[in-house]
C-alpha cells in the first residue's frame, strides 16, 4: 500500500484502532485487515489533508464497508457447516493492539471468543454502535456521525444492544458502564486452562472432569472444509470423551502450544508445523464453561507455522 505524509502519520496512528473495530464487527482477521487497508487507500485517493476529522472519516469508511461485506456474507453464514466461530486472533496480533497509544481499544476481555460470539447476535447496526460506545469509548455524537443517525438513536440503539446482550454483563456495577464477563481475573482463567491442558494430554479423565463444568458446551468448526462436530457437544463426559478420541488419532508430527489467542490463554496444535486447530475456552467460577474448536482450514490460514 503506498501511503506517505498525512496518510502515513494516520496509517501508523489509527490502524490498530480500525482493526480492532473491523475484527469485532467481522470475526475474521483476513477480512478485518483487507477493510483496513481499503479504507486507508480510499482516504489517500481523496486528498488526506483535507479531511478535518481523519479518525472518524475513517472508522465511517471501515464500519460501512463492514456492514457492507457482513450483508454478502449473509447468505452463506445461513448455509455454514456446524457451529461459525470467529477467526482466531493471535499474539502477535493482540500485542500490536496492545502497542497503540489509545489502550483502552485493545481490551482483552472484548476479544475473547464468548465475547464475540455475543457480538454476532446483534444486527450490524447494533454490533456498530455497540462497539464504538461500548468498547472503543465514542460518544454518541462521534458514533451519530459515522453511522449516519441521530445521537438520540444511538442512545437507543446501544441501550438494545446491551440489553440483548445482558447475561454477560455486570449487573451490579451500573456506574461503570462497562460490559463484564463473569470470567474469573486472568491469572485463575490461566490456571484452568493449564490444569484442563494437562488433565487431557494426560488422559486423566477424573481430573479432566473436574475441571469441566457439567453443563459445558464444545463448538468445532470445521466450516464443511474438514472433519468436525457438527452440532455442539453438550456435557463433561461427551467433551472430554470428544477431545481424548481426537488426542488419541494424532499421527506423527503432532504438536501443540500454549499461547494467547482473542487476548486469553489458548492451544495452538500442528501437524508437520502446520497449524491445524486452535482452542480457546470460556471460563466460569474457575471451571471451562465452553471450549471452541477452529479447525476451518480457511480460518488458520494467518496463524503462523514452526520449525520441525
Amino acid at each position: 500500500m503506498e501511503i506517505d505524509g498525512d496518510a502515513e502519520r494516520m496509517y501508523t496512528a489509527y490502524k490498530p484502532l480500525l482493526f480492532s473495530l473491523a475484527y469485532r464487527m467481522l470475526g475474521s482477521v483476513m477480512d478485518a485487515e483487507d477493510i483496513v487497508q481499503e479504507a486507508f487507500l480510499y482516504m489517500n485517493e481523496k486528498n488526506p489533508q483535507g479531511i478535518q476529522k481523519p479518525k472518524a472519516y475513517l472508522c465511517k469508511i471501515v464500519t460501512n464497508r463492514c456492514i457492507d461485506k457482513l450483508r454478502s456474507a449473509s447468505k452463506m453464514r445461513e448455509v455454514y457447516v456446524g457451529p461459525w466461530l470467529p477467526e482466531p486472533l493471535m499474539t502477535t496480533t493482540a500485542e500490536s493492539l496492545d502497542d497503540a497509544p489509545e489502550r483502552f481499544y485493545s481490551q482483552k476481555e472484548s476479544l475473547s471468543t464468548a465475547y464475540l460470539l455475543l457480538l454476532q447476535q446483534l444486527s450490524w447496526v447494533e454490533r456498530a454502535v455497540f462497539i464504538l460506545r461500548e468498547v472503543l469509548q465514542y460518544d454518541y455524537e462521534e458514533i451519530a456521525e459515522i453511522v449516519c443517525k441521530s445521537s438520540t438513536n444511538c442512545r437507543q440503539i446501544f441501550r438494545r444492544a446491551k440489553n440483548a446482550i445482558s447475561t454477560f454483563a455486570n449487573q451490579d456495577d451500573p456506574d461503570t458502564g462497562g460490559m463484564r464477563s463473569k470470567q474469573p481475573v486472568k491469572e485463575q482463567a490461566n490456571a484452568v486452562v493449564e490444569q484442563f491442558v494437562q488433565a487431557l494430554v494426560s488422559g486423566n479423565m477424573a481430573q479432566l472432569l473436574n475441571i469441566v463444568k457439567t453443563d459445558a458446551v464444545l463448538y468445532s468448526d470445521g466450516g464443511g472444509k474438514v472433519r468436525a462436530a457438527i452440532r455442539p457437544i453438550e456435557g463433561a463426559e461427551r467433551i472430554a470423551l470428544f477431545l481424548s478420541g481426537i488426542l488419541a488419532k494424532v499421527p506423527v508430527g503432532f504438536s501443540f502450544a500454549l499461547t494467547t489467542v482473542n487476548g486469553q490463554l489458548g492451544v495452538v496444535s500442528y501437524q508437520d508445523g502446520q497449524a491445524n486447530n486452535v482452542m480457546t475456552f470460556h471460563v466460569e467460577d474457575n471451571r471451562v464453561a465452553a471450549v471452541y474448536l477452529v479447525v476451518n482450514p480457511d480460518k488458520l490460514r494467518h496463524v503462523a507455522s514452526i520449525e520441525v
